[in-house]
């Protein structure tokens, strides 16, 4: 059985959410990043449940991570995700609620990364459960396990396929109901990440600094894909690799790739297209530093792709 976490969600937060279309995830932050958040584990389910006078369960998705990231790199990998318009008006949001804002700071803030999220039609709104209590001030946890959590699990699933247009229940690609399945017995779901969830797993995964260079200035930091999303690569972190913004673009770009052993080779082109490159050529033979979590590492297979498919074609 599984658990699911019923947050109190901000009106403004939701209503801007759900009238944005095809929206595959969303931070639903918290205004200080020092809580950390165990509630419910990734792959359990994320209730919206609205504030009074609504007092209605809205819509849900799964869980992929929580941690604390600075304001702006919420911003820069999930962006209107958040459920504003603009930087501007997600950091007066977040003011409003602490009381300790630094000013102009880049603070950091509680992200719970939610993905695959469902925003129901007034219509479908569910009544919250009858164990609510107008004390709860962030959120509670139900266990499918017990009568009232898996009476809410049934009524989310049907929701859920009122909700999801007919094409998608047809090819099987319903957020939580397999093809041929009505409600099934609750589960964990594998989250399939968005870009931006991908950049904040990835950024996780590798420790926050650099694969290469070791640098840990965030702001300087992108995830990469190995394989790239548009020819086949998955939002996993198997697929992707930390790295500093300029040896990101000359990665993408086939002048540097790496070995099974995870051996830098740099391309003779730096050298004869751009006249030097020392600063890439001298980063041949380095060793990429993998994820913590083996599991987490690089996947063999897309580093051969890189290797067949991005790299060859610049060997000199």
């Amino acid at each position: 059985m599984v658990k699911m976490w019923v947050a109190n969600t901000d009106p403004d937060w939701f209503d801007f959410l759900a009238a944005q279309p095809d929206i595959d995830e969303v931070n639903f932050w918290q205004p200080s990043g020092g809580t950390r958040f165990g509630a419910i584990q990734p792959g359990e389910l994320f209730l919206f449940k609205l504030k009074s006078p609504r007092n209605a369960i809205g819509g849900f998705g799964v869980l992929d991570r929580a941690n604390s990231y600075p304001l702006s790199l919420a911003w820069e990998a999930l962006g209107i995700k958040n459920g504003a318009r603009t930087l501007q008006e997600m950091r007066a949001r977040v003011d409003k609620y602490r009381r300790d804002a630094p000013l102009g700071q880049d603070y950091a803030i509680g992200c719970r990364i939610v993905v695959q999220p469902v925003f129901f039609p007034r219509e479908l709104w569910i009544p919250q459960p009858d164990s609510w209590s107008r004390q709860i001030v962030t959120g509670k946890a139900y266990d499918t396990a017990e009568r009232e959590g898996r009476a809410l699990w049934d009524r989310l699933m049907e929701a859920a396929q009122a909700a999801q247009p007919a094409a998608l229940l047809q090819e099987g690609r319903a957020a939580f109901l397999g093809q041929g399945e009505r409600y099934g017995a609750p589960r964990l779901v594998k989250p399939r990440r968005g870009q931006g969830a991908f950049r904040l797993a990835v950024t996780d995964a590798y420790g926050r600094q650099c694969a290469i260079s070791e640098g840990k200035v965030l702001p300087a930091l992108e995830a990469a894909h190995i394989r790239s999303y548009a020819e086949g690569g998955e939002h996993e972190v198997s697929n992707g690799l930390l790295l500093r913004r300029d040896i990101h673009s000359v990665f993408d770009a086939g002048y540097i790739t790496f070995e099974d052993d995870l051996t830098m080779v740099v391309s003779d082109k730096v050298r004869t297209v751009f006249n030097n490159g020392n600063e890439y050529r001298r980063l041949q033979g380095h060793k990429l530093r993998p994820p913590a979590d083996p599991a987490l590492g690089p996947n063999l297979e897309h580093l051969r792709w890189h290797r067949e498919e991005r790299f060859e074609r610049f060997v000199a």
